[in-house]
């Protein structure tokens, strides 16, 4: 579970993270690079994908600069992944509400734009 975030910093299980984060089967990934800066693509979500999420939630930021590429898109469309893009607070609270439900949820979160 997410327990805190503030522009810049995310609070996981007691963690204080200052990059962005990956958050999958209860791993944490941090911190997490992207090869495009505010465009997610498949490759930087392999990982999430071989778990075989039902879901899959993306903070793209205060503002919500970040967005997934239409391959992406497409791709989680293929495999019947639920794909939801939200400010950085709305996502974590999303995913948070996932996680309680019992669903497989993955989660990447940007922390600042």
């Amino acid at each position: 579970m997410i327990e805190k975030y503030s522009f810049g910093t995310i609070h996981i299980l007691g963690q204080v993270y200052k990059d962005d984060v990956k958050i999958c089967q209860g791993r944490v990934v941090s911190p997490w690079w992207r090869k495009s800066g505010h465009d997610v693509r498949i490759e930087d979500v392999r990982d999430m994908l071989d778990t075989n999420p039902e879901v899959i939630i993306f903070g793209q930021g205060q503002p919500g600069l970040m967005s997934c590429s239409q391959d992406l898109k497409e791709l989680l469309r293929q495999k019947g992944i639920e794909l939801i893009e939200l400010p950085t607070a709305d996502a974590i609270k999303k995913f948070n509400d996932s996680y309680s439900l019992g669903r497989a949820v993955c989660g990447g979160f940007h922390l600042t734009c």
